[in-house]
């Protein structure tokens, strides 16, 4: 998790992108009754005790978890494939899958938004990668709160006093990202990932202005 050799632009740009991810995270939430389009750790849970007990939320959640790998490699792919706009070519994938969920959502073909959701949030994840590695995880915060409590101690005991802060911004993004979400579905349901897509348009453009920001 290296967060903290980018630049502020970059560190901006990915607590904005943690806020899509919370945002499209809460709506896959809700609509799904209970079942993840981001954070993978807890599908693979719902997984393990659907299998346990024998319940369709098992192939649910497995199947949310092959398609969140299946748009982590689209988004590994479309980034080595268009180097000169690499971080930009992804989230325009990232646009056109969640413009393609708000269609099968407004269609009220639930399962195809989800799919789309899923995938969608796997390709996010491939903006910061370089050489095959993923430098800042986007949808999964996990590794951001450990790394956020190590800086802590490393702050009381006298390392750096605020090399802790680029990792509670990760994590305030995602959160904050998912109420937005949470509110705004009441209202909109499923054509909130028209907003959602606007705002991955909005990151590609400004990820384009920002140049090769992804290698540390």
């Amino acid at each position: 998790m290296g967060v903290k050799r980018y630049d502020r632009r970059a560190k901006t740009l990915a607590a904005g992108l943690s806020a899509l991810a919370g945002f499209v995270d809460a709506t896959g939430f809700i609509s799904l009754g209970g079942f993840f389009v981001s954070f993978m750790s807890g599908n693979t849970t719902r997984m393990a005790v659907g299998i346990a007990a024998g319940t369709r939320s098992a192939a649910i959640a497995g199947g949310l978890i092959a398609l969140f790998v299946l748009g982590v490699i689209l988004g590994t792919l479309t980034g080595r494939f268009t180097p000169w706009h690499r971080a930009a070519s992804v989230l325009m994938l990232v646009a056109v899958l969640l413009g393609l969920a708000a269609l099968c959502g407004g269609a009220g073909f639930l399962p195809g938004a989800a799919m789309a959701m899923a995938l969608a949030m796997g390709a996010e994840n491939a903006v910061f990668e370089r050489d095959g590695e993923v430098h800042i995880g986007l949808t999964y915060m996990t590794g951001t709160l450990v790394k956020l409590g190590q800086h802590l101690a490393a702050a009381l005991t006298g390392g750096p006093p605020l090399g802790w802060t680029p990792y509670l911004l990760l994590w305030l993004g995602l959160a904050s990202g998912a109420v937005l979400g949470a509110v705004v579905y009441p209202m909109l349901g499923l054509a909130a990932l028209w907003l959602a897509a606007a705002a991955a348009c909005a990151f590609a453009f400004a990820a384009a202005r920002m140049g090769d920001f992804t290698r540390p």
